[in-house]
């Protein structure tokens, strides 16, 4: 339980578990088909005015951080199916941008397992 893991879309090394992607718009050239998710999670991925803000840009990361967390606390119901995913097993959560360090993933990864531990308090 919370074995969460963050993968982006375009690695090709194997996901574990269930694979959900985590961002609000479909990753450029990649086929529906071609992706094998439990789920699209788009809802639980950053306000369009926050990832615009953010601009993928490391120096924001922090900022980013701190405004994404809460609007993921504003939205348990968005955040629930990946929960409910955690605690049966491992997740995979995929995200397109090519920053592996500063991005809405590993955020979210954080989250979940902060809420999957409080959980067990």
């Amino acid at each position: 339980m919370g074995d969460i893991t963050v993968s982006r879309v375009y690695d090709t090394e194997p996901v574990k578990g269930a694979v959900f992607l985590v961002d609000g718009m479909w990753p450029r050239g990649v086929r529906k088909e071609d992706l094998k998710l439990d789920g699209w999670t788009r809802d639980v991925a950053p306000s369009s005015d926050l990832r615009r803000w953010f601009g993928h840009r490391p120096e924001r990361f922090d900022e980013f951080r701190t405004r994404y967390l809460q609007e993921l606390e504003a939205n348990p119901e968005a955040v629930r199916p990946l929960l409910e995913a955690a605690r049966r097993g491992p997740v995979t959560l995929l995200y397109a941008a090519k920053d592996t360090e500063h991005n809405n993933a590993v955020v979210l990864r954080e989250y979940l397992r902060d809420r999957l531990a409080a959980a067990h308090r």
